[in-house]
């Protein structure tokens, strides 16, 4: 039977998701990160050393994880280092149901996007026999349904990408966007200055007009009322931790309760 993108429906019906960025590439901490109860977690390939095979790993970590009291599972959203049509094809095939690809700038990559996702006469993504997505051939219909819990993501993170947000928005298949605050400060002239006025009133506005083009806004915020603007804007799928910084952060705080002044220096927040 084909699995349920539960995190699809959920953006489709107009419920926010609040999510977790993930970038420690181990099934092990997938699987930890997986049953705390959040809605999604960002799996990410882009900033990371994880590949297509580490990556497979990660999706049966989560899938096998035991999900929080009176929750639905948490869906995994991975990001391929590039809006290319192998890697795509690759990550479909072993179970991948929700791609977030980086550095969508307009809408003819938009649509080679969708266009990789499905298959002909829809789209070019290559037929693979029996693949993970199709439970190794025993989902029958895989083929004919697919698409139907394929959930598309792009990341815009460019003054030039908001420009095109309705015209990428405008491409059929096209589930979300996501604004990409930390490449879009760099693009603004504020490199690392994610909270800088004008980064906040270019992402307050894109959000805004993602909306309004009947798609879904996401974002990564881990400053909490900052996220909670966003959301109050109308974004729906929000990633409020990154699983680095919680470590980074848990760590840091401990050696300085015990003296270590090693850990006593200023550290981004992103």
């Amino acid at each position: 039977m084909l699995l349920t993108n539960h995190f699809k429906h959920a953006l489709r019906a107009g419920r926010a998701q609040i999510g977790v960025w993930s970038t420690i590439p181990s099934p092990y901490v997938s699987e930890l990160i997986a049953g705390a109860g959040y809605d999604w977690m960002l799996l990410d390939t882009e900033h990371t050393p994880a590949d297509v095979p580490q990556m497979l790993q990660q999706l049966q970590a989560v899938a096998a994880a035991q999900p929080a009291p009176h929750t639905q599972p948490t869906q995994a959203v991975v990001r391929p280092a590039w809006n290319d049509p192998v890697l795509i094809k690759r990550y479909l095939d072993i179970g991948a149901q929700t791609l977030l690809l980086p550095f969508v700038q307009n809408a003819r990559e938009a649509q080679a996007a969708v266009d990789a996702i499905r298959y002909p006469p829809h789209g070019i993504r290559g037929m693979g026999g029996s693949t993970r997505a199709a439970n190794f051939g025993r989902t029958t219909d895989y083929v004919a349904r697919a698409a139907d819990e394929l959930c598309l993501l792009v990341q815009v993170e460019t003054g030039e990408a908001l420009e095109q947000i309705e015209a990428i928005a405008a491409v059929d298949g096209i589930d979300g966007i996501f604004i990409g605050p930390a490449d879009l400060s760099a693009s603004l002239g504020y490199p690392g200055q994610t909270r800088h006025p004008e980064v906040s009133r270019a992402i307050d506005d894109a959000i805004r007009r993602i909306r309004a083009c009947g798609k879904a806004p996401g974002i990564l915020m881990v400053d909490e009322a900052r996220a909670r603007e966003c959301l109050a804007l109308g974004a729906q799928f929000v990633a409020v931790v990154l699983d680095t910084l919680v470590l980074r952060d848990g760590l840091d705080a401990t050696a300085r309760r015990f003296g270590g002044e090693a850990a006593a220096a200023p550290v981004s927040s992103y």
